[in-house]
């Protein structure tokens, strides 16, 4: 797990680069987030959605819901970019609409995009 710190806006966004899967359940998101929390003392984090495990964007595992909700819960707000048109579910795709147009957790296709949207909420 590679981190930079990109600051925009007056804001410190942790940039996390992974090759392997950091996110598969609950606790790997709270250890994620008190990590790159202690790490770099962001609470705005923007990560590759390959450093998640598949199951997560599979809504009937509710998994993606439980672990989005504590980045909530935990005032964090995190941006996952990647490539989301490969995935054929209705349901997922109304989840990132909606998600999307919140403050806290967003689907975007790059981290361009991603530093833009974190930098503003």
């Amino acid at each position: 797990m590679k981190i930079n710190i990109v600051k925009e806006n007056n804001i410190e966004i942790a940039v996390v680069n992974s090759n392997e899967i950091l996110i598969t359940d609950v606790q790997s998101a709270l250890d994620f987030m008190a990590t790159i929390n202690y790490k770099t003392g962001c609470n705005r984090m923007i990560l590759n959605k390959s450093a998640i495990c598949e199951d997560f964007f599979d809504l009937s595992t509710r998994l993606a819901g439980e672990i989005l909700q504590k980045f909530v819960n935990y005032n964090a707000k995190i941006a996952i970019i990647g490539d989301f048109s490969i995935y054929k579910s209705k349901s997922l795709r109304d989840f990132i609409y909606e998600s999307n147009k919140g403050k806290d957790i967003f689907f975007l296709q790059d981290e361009k995009e991603a530093i833009e949207k974190l930098s503003k909420v």
